[in-house]
């Protein structure tokens, strides 16, 4: 995965602009009692690489124990804090 110039540190932020998320191998997947699926870090700085709707990139990297919760009508939950990098 490639790094651009324009990085930011985030706190908990969402979207419904991703179109689809590839995950490094430092994840593992939970679906929750109420139908949510959470994507949980299990190293420090875990990756996954998002292209959202408009076909913009991003790499969005998280501590351990970072999450990544998917919900109905495809909304994305970012836990905090977690580094973006526009690709």
């Amino acid at each position: 995965m490639k790094k651009s110039n324009s990085t930011s540190l985030t706190n908990q932020t969402f979207s419904n602009r991703v179109e689809r998320a590839e995950f490094d191998d430092n994840w593992k997947t939970i679906i929750s009692p109420t139908g949510y699926v959470i994507y949980v870090a299990l190293a420090e700085r875990s990756q996954m690489e998002v292209l959202l709707n408009d076909g913009s990139s991003r790499l969005v990297i998280f501590p351990k124990r970072g999450t990544v919760t998917v919900g109905g009508g495809g909304t994305t939950h970012f836990s905090k804090p977690h580094e973006t990098i526009i690709l």
